[in-house]
Order: structure tokens, then C-alpha cells, then sequence
């Protein structure tokens, strides 16, 4: 590894982006298709080495139920509405929203608001793993 990059959610979903690594070095991440990164993965460099994907620490909610049916009740409803979860033992975590907080108490859950990173579930729909030759990550 050569260096990381630290990224909310959000940013790393990306076909093309000038992207500053935590050591202060820009790059340009130039892909074919867009791609979502999870924290962990690793770019490639045109010039050898990897930078690491950090997922960077954010508002979240993770939300617990007084059961497993309870939980999976929850997890059904934030399903029904396609936000992206992320499974994390016994608890869900979601981006924060207030709106689907109030949903969430509603349906009888427990929300723990905090600073996490973000790392959801991909989907049935988010497509295989891959890598095109012509794929490449320029270091300016």
C-alpha cells in the first residue's frame, strides 16, 4: 500500500474524481463505469501501489429492537423505502434522518445517534466485482 483515502459514503460512488489522499497527495480516479468503493478496498495505481478506501466517520443511527422480529420488522420498512443499511451484529445502521428516525421509534426501535463510518450492504442489484485493463488511476 502507498497511501488511503478517507471517504464518506457518499463520495465513494464514483466513475471519475480528482481525489486527495490523507497524506495530501492528489490523484485522478478515471474508470470506465462507476463503481462503489467500500471501506477497505483498493485502488490501483497507474505507477504501482495501492491507496486503501477508508469509509470516513459520519452521522448515523443505529437502530435496535426489543426482538429479532422486531428488527427484522425495521429492517423491512427501511427495505421498503431502498435506504441503504448496514448490518452490524445485532443492530442496523443507517445515514441519519430524522424523518425515518420517527418512523423507526414508531415501529417500536431503539436509535443510538453517532459518528461512524458507513459501509452498507451493496443489494441483489449492485452488480459483480470487476476490473477493466482500461481502468486507470493517474497520480498528479
Amino acid at each position: 500500500m502507498v497511501d488511503a483515502v478517507t471517504l464518506a459514503y457518499a463520495d465513494r460512488h464514483r466513475r471519475r474524481i480528482r481525489l486527495v489522499a490523507d497524506s495530501g497527495v492528489a490523484f485522478l480516479l478515471d474508470l470506465s463505469r462507476a463503481k462503489h468503493f467500500a471501506d477497505g478496498d483498493g485502488l490501483e495505481l497507474d505507477t504501482g501501489g495501492y491507496v486503501r478506501v477508508c469509509a470516513a466517520p459520519e452521522p448515523v443511527l443505529e437502530i435496535q429492537a426489543v426482538d429479532r422480529a422486531g428488527l427484522l420488522r425495521i429492517a423491512w420498512h427501511l427495505g421498503n423505502r431502498h435506504l441503504p443499511v448496514q448490518f452490524v451484529s445485532n443492530r442496523l445502521r443507517i445515514r441519519e434522518d430524522h424523518v425515518i428516525a420517527e418512523m423507526v421509534s414508531g415501529l417500536g426501535g431503539r436509535i443510538t445517534r453517532l459518528e461512524a463510518a458507513f459501509d452498507p450492504e451493496f443489494g441483489a442489484y449492485a452488480g459483480a466485482l470487476y476490473h477493466h485493463a482500461d481502468d486507470e488511476i493517474d497520480r498528479h
